[in-house]
């Protein structure tokens, strides 16, 4: 058997957790079966969202003290269930959230963790593949323990519904905890005022880099983002200019984007900044040089100045609709 985490929001689960289900049932394969463990108020509602996705059984873990998140509690709640369920290998999401109860659950069964990984061979010993500093290095290792514990990959396995639905068994787990595992915990959620749609869930993203020119110049590129409906996002290099704000940055330490297409203008294409956006289904790119990095890692490029290019596509998108 295979035990998952799944975030969820509101009782529907997060798309990155969706994702490790995908993985999650190729390791359970054709004799094992997948369960998930689950926190929140909300929790148990999720249930039927995870049954087509082939989840046999949600394990609403509860406590008063776990309605707000608190990592070390959530890892500590996560190893005990899997302590009695006994599972093969227990997999969690490649999100923030993912690698942080994965690690404090390790900790407390004293077991090791791949993280971020993008393909498993099991048996005895898993054989994993896995991203390195920030996806910029691939790494193959043997996972060896008696339970396997691994993160899938953001962006890295596609969301599958499984063949058949299954109405998945839905019981409470209220593990044994001290306070002390809730000496780190969320005190208070304070809405962002970032308007539009947010980098992580924006089917276009258009990107400005330092070939924008400066912050009056990204016009253009909110006015393409609003006609498709997507939003913008920029480079490193554009943001230590101060032309956009940090929230806006994608790559290595900026956000990782995964839309159905990135339009990436002026943006030369460093390893730091492909990191961020390698999860695009496609990649347009604008740029004078056609040598630019971008311009060999992208499925469509523009030679141009973004400056003519973009009001043109523009011109061409209003007319259209």
């Amino acid at each position: 058997m295979i035990l998952g985490f799944v975030e969820q929001e509101s009782g529907l689960p997060e798309e990155t957790s969706l994702e490790m289900l995908t993985l999650a049932r190729d390791l359970a394969a054709d004799d094992g079966a997948v369960e998930v463990a689950v926190f929140g108020e909300e929790g148990d509602a999720v249930a039927d969202e995870l049954g087509d996705h082939g989840v046999e059984a949600v394990h609403h873990v509860t406590d008063d003290r776990l309605a707000r998140y608190a990592p070390e509690a959530w890892g500590e709640s996560l190893a005990k269930l899997a302590s009695e369920l006994d599972p093969d290998a227990v997999v969690a999401p490649g999100s923030d959230r993912g690698h942080e109860v994965l690690s404090h659950a390790a900790a407390a069964l004293d077991l090791p963790m791949a993280a971020n990984c993008t393909d498993v061979e099991t048996g005895d010993e898993y054989e994993v593949t896995r991203q390195r500093w920030g996806g910029s290095l691939v790494e193959h290792a043997r996972l060896d323990a008696d339970t396997k514990l691994l993160t899938a990959a953001a962006h890295e396995h596609p969301i599958e519904e499984a063949q058949a639905a299954v109405d998945p068994a839905v019981d409470v787990f209220s593990p044994s905890l001290d306070d002390s595992h809730f000496r780190v915990q969320v005190d208070r959620l304070e809405e962002s005022d970032v308007e539009g749609v947010p980098l992580g869930e924006a089917r276009v993203v258009v990107g400005g880099g330092r070939g924008v020119g400066g912050p009056e110049d990204y016009d253009k590129l909110e006015e393409l983002a609003d006609l498709l409906g997507g939003t913008v996002g920029a480079s490193r290099a554009a943001v230590n200019e101060g032309w956009r704000p940090h929230d806006d940055q994608i790559g290595l330490t900026g956000a990782k984007i995964s839309p159905d297409i990135y339009i990436a203008c002026g943006i030369s294409g460093a390893v730091q900044h492909m990191v961020g956006c390698k999860g695009a289904d496609t990649i347009l790119a604008i740029n004078t040089d056609p040598e630019a990095a971008i311009m060999q890692k992208c499925e469509y490029g523009i030679v141009g100045d973004l400056h003519e290019v973009v009001p043109a596509l523009n011109e061409e998108i209003r007319e259209a609709q």
